[in-house]
């Protein structure tokens, strides 16, 4: 199976769900991550997947139309509050809003990047579960 998530930045939310299902979803199970404007891997999202011991600082921002279509099974959307990209294809569309942490105060920033990254952890092993992966 081939996995897409989609954010906007494709720096936080969308970073640390491809760290996870790449971690918990095993090799048959292909991961990857883009977003509509691609910025850059936000340093709190690295730090609270550190937490769980997923190291994702080898992972980088790319834009959806870097995606080949036909590589992608299933395609997981991430906005919440924001307008997600569109990914033309023919994959199985998934919808998972979370709020984005990097929005939040300095002072809740982390605790909100903790609060995504458990409800992205729960929600793949729900996902890993049902698809017989897990």
């Amino acid at each position: 199976m081939n996995l897409l998530f989609l954010c906007v930045a494709n720096s936080a939310r969308s970073q640390m769900a491809e760290g996870i299902a790449r971690a918990r979803l095993g090799p048959g199970v292909r991961v990857q991550s883009a977003g509509s404007v691609p910025t850059r891997v936000n340093p709190l999202a690295i730090q609270a997947l550190d937490e769980i011991g997923i190291d994702i600082r080898a992972q980088h921002s790319k834009s959806v139309d870097t995606i080949d279509p036909a590589s992608v099974d299933v395609v997981i959307t991430l906005c919440a509050e924001e307008v997600c990209p569109v990914f033309l294809g023919e994959a199985r569309r998934l919808h998972w809003p979370l709020p984005d942490p990097a929005g939040a105060p300095p002072d809740e920033a982390l605790a909100k990047f903790r609060e995504v990254r458990d409800g992205i952890a729960r929600r793949i092993e729900e996902f890993g579960s049902a698809q017989g992966s897990g």
